[in-house]
């Protein structure tokens, strides 16, 4: 009897090193990377659409006059300001979406110098983490600087 209690011990010991070097095959392949697709980061005729709704250039020669324009503008569609950082020409905004108000909206907006009596002018909504691809929305938006632009030109 001791014999067939070795033995069960022994088929019992090769079941659980093989249920240990399965496990372990299975860690070192669910821990190797996936090959990463050389096209990634390249730019998609989609992303260049999208820029191309999202920007616009504005007469205006100072950057700081740009950037109480957008921030005037975010507040007047409702937006909360996050950050406004100046030397970077950045501004974070978001508010809650009607009409239930669980929804938010996020938008940042990039004011750089692209001559020197011009300013680009980037904004970039994004929707409940999905980007806003909607041109009606960033015609919106231009449509409330530049009235607010207008306003604080001397």
């Amino acid at each position: 009897m001791t014999e067939q209690r070795r033995g069960s011990m022994t088929a019992n010991t090769r079941c659980i090193w093989g249920g240990v070097l399965i496990a372990g095959s299975l860690l070192l392949y669910g821990c190797s990377t996936p090959p990463t697709p050389p096209d990634l980061l390249a730019p998609t005729d989609a992303q260049l659409k999208i820029r191309s709704i999202q920007t616009r250039t504005f007469d205006v020669k100072d950057r700081n006059t740009a950037m109480r324009g957008v921030i005037a503008s975010l507040q007047d569609l409702g937006f909360i300001i996050e950050r406004a950082n100046e030397p970077l020409g950045l501004v974070t905004a978001a508010r809650f979406a009607e009409p239930n108000y669980y929804d938010v909206i996020s938008v940042t907006v990039t004011v750089r110098q692209d001559t020197k009596d011009r300013l680009t002018i980037r904004a970039n909504a994004i929707y409940n983490n999905k980007p806003i691809d909607d041109p009606k929305v960033y015609q919106n938006f231009f449509a409330s600087l530049e009235r607010s632009l207008f306003l604080t030109k001397e």
